[in-house]
């Protein structure tokens, strides 16, 4: 194995490597011998020389060394294209039902869980979107398109590493086509039946929200079996509605109204095709353009009633410090939906801030529910799907939650 330059870590702040977390943060480094260049592989040491493992080390980030290799069993590998190409063979085995469906959507790479930290791999049919989100990934990411293009044989490549993170670790946003031709202006994927017009280009994450792929399945679900056998006519609002996802399921199964509140003209746009292309009756689709706080606030005023109502709103904190403000915003927004709500309606309500715990957001919605004067019970609890694994021992990739909930 090579020499590398060594990370030496300060007394007794080896305990989060040694229990396999891959971050070490800047104030619990005591010295870089050698010189280190951005990305470059560093060994990492305790403070009297013990080996650790081998990271990538960011001079500029908070997270000053991201771990590729840890533990004793891992000793005396190196960080080469091997270690690369057997990283992905394992992601790609734990998502193998999912690559059995030819126009299927799903995350084949999810960074620090599949032990590829700062890598993401999305893929659409034949189309792969990458994000290169850290020092160590920019590092490596020839090598990992070589990987890709050899496994998969995609027809496009496409990157989207244009996430707010690459600037704290000083990398500048880039996009663009990385591999292969150049992508239609809307992919087609199909999901359970449902086909879902896709802009990797310039939607929102990689172009579509995978990791509600089972929710998306739970709500179907939901909605067949507890909400149209009483109100086959049933009137559902689908708040922060992005390209339609739930609206559009509520149209499929049946609801007799469908009103999807949006701030993006383009996502509207794109969730009224999504309706045309699964051959569903506009007639029963209404598109609000606006801030949903507000057209919340004055469907209240003007007494309209929901049967369900779905929140699934952008995340609301980035930083710690955030949190209580954040707190307040679900709260606020999961009470205007519970004001909303029929009598035995359904919220179907979601965070995706990962600083936001779950216990924290199911007491937000108990609260929102009860200056509601509602009674609120929790008949189903949801998460990311299942290609967004989170490694126990890296807690941090657990952020997607939420609750199905009945209200009286």
């Amino acid at each position: 194995m090579p020499e590398y330059p060594i990370v030496r870590l300060k007394r007794g702040r080896e305990s989060s490597v040694v229990r396999r977390h891959p971050w070490i943060f800047s104030g619990a480094v005591a010295t870089i011998e050698g010189s280190a260049t951005r990305g470059q592989t560093v060994d990492v040491v305790t403070h009297d020389g013990r080996h650790l493992g081998l990271g990538a080390v960011s001079p500029p980030s908070q997270i000053r060394v991201r771990m590729w290799t840890m533990g004793e069993n891992e000793r005396d590998v190196d960080v080469d294209q091997g270690l690369f190409a057997r990283r992905l063979d394992e992601a790609l085995e734990l998502r193998a039902p999912l690559l059995r469906e030819p126009r299927g959507g799903c995350r084949l790479v999810y960074s620090e869980s599949d032990r590829l930290p700062g890598v993401i791999v999305d893929r659409y049919a034949d189309v792969l979107v990458v994000q290169f989100l850290s020092e160590g990934a920019e590092r490596w990411r020839d090598t990992i398109l070589d990987a890709l293009e050899e496994r998969l044989a995609p027809a496009t490549i496409w990157e989207r590493s244009d996430a707010d993170v690459r600037a704290k670790e000083g990398l500048r946003s880039r996009t663009g086509l990385a591999r292969g031709e150049e992508p239609p202006a809307l992919l087609e994927i199909d999901e359970g039946g449902v086909t879902w017009k896709v802009d990797v280009r310039s939607g929102h994450k990689t172009g579509f929200y995978l990791d509600q792929r089972e929710n998306r399945a739970a709500f179907v679900d939901h909605l067949r079996r507890h909400v149209l056998p009483d109100a086959p006519q049933a009137r559902v609002l689908n708040a922060f509605a992005y390209t339609g996802g739930f609206g559009v399921l509520a149209l499929s199964a049946g609801a007799g109204e469908v009103v999807q509140v949006e701030a993006s003209k383009d996502c509207l746009r794109l969730g009224r095709e999504n309706v045309e292309a699964n051959d569903l009756d506009r007639d029963r689709l209404e598109s609000v353009e606006g801030n949903v706080f507000s057209e919340l606030r004055r469907f209240r005023s003007e007494g309209r009633r929901f049967d369900v109502v779905v929140l699934d709103p952008p995340k609301f904190v980035e930083h710690r410090k955030h949190v209580d403000r954040a707190a307040r915003g679900y709260k606020d927004i999961n009470l205007l939906a519970c004001q909303l709500l029929a009598p035995g309606g359904t919220l179907v309500t979601f965070s995706c801030s990962g600083l936001l715990e779950t216990e924290l957001f199911q007491k937000i919605v108990a609260d929102a529910a009860l200056d509601a004067g509602r009674e609120a019970r929790v008949v189903r609890r949801l998460s990311q799907s299942e290609d967004h694994p989170v490694h126990l021992a890296f807690p941090e990739a657990s952020y997607l939650k939420g609750l199905i909930c009945r209200l009286v």
